[in-house]
């Protein structure tokens, strides 16, 4: 992986992880080698927790590329976070890790390599924009 795309999935990971702070979740970032999860979050209350996928485009992109296991890790508590980083703002779609396991795609390489592809479209979670309450209240006042 070129340090280019490297350096835009941490950026994500930590846009996605700011704009949970901000709505009242307590986040943690995991360890890189960590599979499936690059986000630990929990509300004030410790009531809920969630691992978070994330996974970022700096270009303008109508899918992201996923790992074959995203079709196997499926849980209420696993949410995937698609992000579109774009100069007129930061797009986020909040996917519950069952939608993904259902509507990923796998491409076989059309350059005669045997390489697949695994694959998730904007058009199969667009619905799911901003969709933050998926994580549901985030602090246990009434306001």
């Amino acid at each position: 992986m070129a340090i280019n795309q490297q350096i835009t999935g941490m950026r994500g990971v930590y846009l996605v992880a700011a704009e949970l702070s901000r709505l009242g979740f307590i986040v943690s970032p995991t360890s890189r080698g960590a599979l499936g999860a690059d986000l630990l979050v929990t509300d004030q209350g410790c009531q809920n927790a969630f691992s978070v996928q994330v996974k970022t485009n700096q270009k303008i992109s109508k899918y992201w590329l996923l790992n074959k296991k995203a079709k196997e890790i499926i849980s209420p508590n696993h949410i995937y976070v698609f992000v579109n980083i774009r100069k007129a703002g930061t797009e986020y779609y909040i996917v519950p890790s069952s939608m993904v396991a259902k509507n990923m795609y796998i491409e076989k390489s059309k350059t005669g390599k045997k390489s697949t592809w695994y694959a998730i479209s904007l058009e199969g979670i667009q619905k799911n924009k901003n969709k933050w309450g998926l994580f549901g209240k985030s602090s246990d006042d009434d306001t």
